[in-house]
C-alpha cells in the first residue's frame, strides 16, 4: 500500500467510515488470513495448477474460522451513530461499571426485590409511614400501563440524548438550540424552560422527579419517578385519585398533571446499582441529576450533558434562582459525582458542556 492509500484509510477510518467496531474487529482474522493466503497465490502463479479452485479453498476456510462466532455476538451494542455508547472500550473502568443486565425501568415483570436490595431501598429515607410494597406496586401497573421502553437497540438506531442540569453555570450559556436537537431531552425535577428557552431549550421528552421537586408536566413527557421509598409510590398514586398525600419528610403537592400512559418508575435495583457500582457508596443516595445520566446511558447511545457542576468560583445554585451563593448538595456527594461524570467525558462516553 503506497503512503497516500494509506493516508486516503486514515482519513476514512478518522471520519467514521471504516469504524474499528466490534464486527470490524471480528473481521481482522478474516483479513490477515486473506492477506497470507494472497501471498501464497502469488507463489501458486508460478506453478500449474487450479488457481481459482486454491482461492476458493483458502477464503472458504477462513471464513468458516472467523464466523463461527455467533452473529449477535458480533453485533451486540452497535448503533448508527459514529460513536455509540454500548460500543466495546479499551476503558477497564467504564467496562467494570457499565451493566446492561441492570434494567432501569419497574415492570411486572422484574418489580420482586431480591431481600439485598429491598433492604438497601428501604434505608435510602426511612418513613414511619409505609405501605405494603407488593400491593403498592399492583396498584401503580393498575393505575399506568406497563410498556417494554427501550427495547429497541440496533446497529440501525441512533438515539441522541441530552441530560439538563440546573446549574447556574446554564446562564447565558446559549446552548437552548443545541439541546432541542437531541432524540430524548431529559430534565431534572423542577428545571423551567419558559423564560430560558436560549439557555436550556424547550424541548422535554423525559422529566426525572420525586414527590418533594415535583412539578406538572405536558402530554407529551414522560414523568420518570425516582422512588427513594415506598411512600414516594404511593404519593404518585394518590396524585392521580385521592390526592389524599400531603407530605412526606416535608409537605407536597397533592396532585400533578401528567400523562398516565407516559408514567415510569425507576428500579430500586437501579438506584442501587449507581449508588454503589457507580458513586462507591459515596453520600447517602444518587442525585436525581446523576440518576438521569445513568439512566441515559442506558437507554441511549450517544449521550450530552448539559449544565451540570458548581460554577467557578465552587458555587451551587440553580439557573432559574436569584441567588448565587454557595450551598450546600444535602445527601448527595456532588464533587464526586461530578468528578465521575468527568471520567465518562474522558472516556469519550458522553459530551459535556459545561456552561459559563
Amino acid at each position: 500500500m503506497t503512503q497516500e492509500q494509506r493516508s486516503d484509510v486514515g482519513y476514512l477510518r478518522r471520519s467514521g467510515f471504516l469504524q474499528l467496531s466490534g464486527a470490524w474487529k471480528q473481521m481482522r482474522p478474516f483479513n490477515r488470513c486473506v492477506r497470507r493466503s494472497v501471498r501464497e497465490m502469488q507463489v501458486l502463479m508460478h506453478y500449474r495448477g487450479s488457481y481459482l479452485t486454491a482461492v476458493i479453498c483458502v477464503i472458504l476456510f477462513c471464513m468458516l474460522l472467523v464466523f463461527q462466532t455467533p452473529v449477535d455476538e458480533v453485533s451486540e451494542g452497535m448503533c448508527a451513530c459514529k460513536d455509540c455508547v454500548r460500543q466495546q472500550t479499551h476503558s477497564v473502568w467504564f467496562n467494570e461499571l457499565y451493566d446492561l443486565s441492570v434494567q432501569p425501568l419497574l415492570t411486572q415483570k422484574n418489580y420482586v426485590l431480591s431481600e439485598d436490595i429491598f433492604k438497601f431501598w428501604k434505608g435510602l429515607q426511612k418513613n414511619k409511614r409505609e405501605g405494603n410494597y407488593t400491593a403498592v406496586v399492583e396498584k401503580l401497573f393498575s393505575l399506568f400501563p406497563d410498556k417494554t421502553q427501550y427495547s429497541d437497540a440496533s446497529p440501525k438506531r441512533c438515539r441522541t440524548c441530552a441530560v439538563i442540569g440546573n446549574s447556574g453555570n446554564l446562564k447565558g450559556s446559549h446552548y437552548g438550540h443545541l439541546i432541542d436537537l437531541h432524540d430524548f431531552v431529559i430534565r431534572i425535577n423542577m428545571g423551567p424552560t419558559k423564560g430560558y428557552e436560549n439557555d436550556v431549550g424547550s424541548k422535554t421528552t423525559h422529566r426525572l422527579l420525586y414527590p418533594e421537586s415535583a412539578m406538572d408536566v405536558d402530554n407529551s413527557t414522560y414523568l420518570v419517578l425516582s422512588p427513594f421509598k415506598i411512600l414516594d409510590m404511593e404519593w404518585l398514586i394518590s396524585a392521580f385519585t385521592t390526592k389524599n398525600i400531603t407530605r412526606t419528610y416535608k409537605r407536597v403537592r397533592t396532585s400533578i398533571k401528567a400523562n398516565t400512559h407516559k408514567v415510569m418508575i425507576l428500579h430500586p435495583a437501579f438506584i442501587k446499582y449507581v449508588h454503589e457500582t457507580w458513586l462507591l457508596k459515596r453520600a447517602k443516595y444518587p442525585s436525581t441529576g446523576f440518576l438521569a445520566i445513568i439512566f441515559a446511558l442506558h437507554v441511549c447511545d450517544q449521550v450530552s450533558t448539559f449544565g451540570f457542576g458548581a460554577d467557578q468560583y465552587g458555587n451551587w445554585y440553580h439557573y432559574f434562582e436569584k441567588t448565587s451563593h454557595k450551598i450546600r448538595t444535602g445527601a448527595h456527594s456532588g464533587s464526586f459525582e461530578f468528578d465521575t461524570m468527568m471520567q465518562l467525558y474522558l472516556e469519550n462516553k458522553i459530551q459535556v458542556y459545561r456552561g459559563r
